[in-house]
């Protein structure tokens, strides 16, 4: 009998030092979140005497039921943390890109913004400048046309007071090349005062020469006196009408003079106001084009800084979208990381 309480006894302290290392390799394999407090207890239960080694064997029971279960939520508990870093690792990357996007976005529509306002600048100076050569352009067809003006007067004035001489002098040279005045045209009243015996009344003196408003008087010619008699001698008449017609030759050289002056003036006169239309209607439709231009690249700014604010607004809401998923996946990674 007390031999077979003795290998009863060497069989119990085998076992408990089989489950004693065993327990320690089970230990060894699990971390302190994962309850090696437990193992912990069951070895300081079984190195004890207190204990029965059946009992010993039911906390062992319960032991490997709970590491089981614990097992068993850890790996659910390890699916779901790689899910949700994969979720959590796509919708960063997503958000990144879409931040980078709209960063591009943002600073091609700036640089859209710079050269719109610069193109905007040019046409306004493009603009002032086209005005400020049409007012230019204006003022100086104005002068010229006023020249022209007082040329063509001054010079009818002229051709019209030397034909005058000249039709005088051959009142009494040349007779066959004189041109008589015209003859008063009496009122109805005047006709029927003359048919009724009356006498017409008389001719008022002209006020100018041709209407030019020069008076008689600056050739100082009289028409009621009349040139002084020819010479005694036939010899001396001729040499007088030779003189009288070398006179009346050089009128005629300054009539077509004037003439020519006044011809050449009213064709410059012509192709300055015919350059002048066409440029007013160059510079006018150039104008047009110009304030189109203007309009389009203004309203296209208008549509580029509302774009912009949109993009902004855009990143802001973004970025806070990214830290807040950065800040989940700290907490995800604090709870899954073990």
């Amino acid at each position: 009998a007390s031999m077979s309480f003795v290998q009863v006894q060497t069989t119990f302290s085998a076992q408990r030092k089989e489950a004693m290392s065993m327990l320690f390799q089970v230990r060894e394999r699990v971390q302190v979140s994962q309850g090696r407090h437990r193992i912990d207890i069951v070895m300081l239960a079984l190195s004890g005497k207190k204990i029965g080694f059946e009992k010993v064997i039911t906390m062992i029971d319960e032991l490997a039921a709970t590491l089981k279960k614990e097992q068993i939520d850890d790996e659910s508990k390890k699916e779901y943390c790689a899910v949700q870093f994969d979720e959590s690792d796509d919708k960063k990357k997503a958000r990144e890109r879409s931040l980078s996007d709209l960063q591009t976005v943002i600073e091609q529509t700036k640089e859209g913004i710079a050269t719109a306002t610069e193109e905007i600048a040019a046409l306004l100076v493009g603009i002032a400048a086209l005005d400020k050569s049409v007012a230019e352009a204006t003022e100086q067809r104005k002068a010229e046309n006023a020249e022209y003006k007082d040329l063509m007067t001054s010079n009818g004035a002229a051709k019209e007071l030397i034909l005058f001489a000249k039709n005088r002098m051959n009142k009494f040279y040349n007779p066959k090349l004189h041109k008589a005045a015209p003859k008063q045209e009496l009122s109805k009243e005047d006709r029927i005062m003359v048919n009724n015996g009356g006498t017409p009344p008389p001719t008022e003196a002209p006020g100018g020469i041709a209407g030019t408003g020069i008076s008689v008087s600056f050739v100082q010619i009289d028409s009621r006196v009349a040139p002084p008699p020819p010479p005694a001698t036939a010899e001396a008449y001729k040499a007088a009408g030779e003189e009288s017609g070398g006179v009346i030759a050089m009128m005629d050289l300054l009539v077509n003079d004037i003439t020519k002056e006044m011809t050449t003036a009213e064709a410059e006169e012509k192709a300055a106001q015919g350059n002048y239309e066409a440029m007013m209607t160059d510079s006018a439709e150039k104008r047009a084009m110009d304030s189109k231009s203007l309009t389009d690249r203004e309203g296209a700014k208008a549509d580029m800084t509302a774009e912009l604010e949109g993009s902004e607004g855009d990143k802001a809401s973004a970025s806070k979208e990214l830290m807040v998923l950065e800040q989940y996946m700290a907490a995800l990674h604090a709870e899954c990381d073990w």
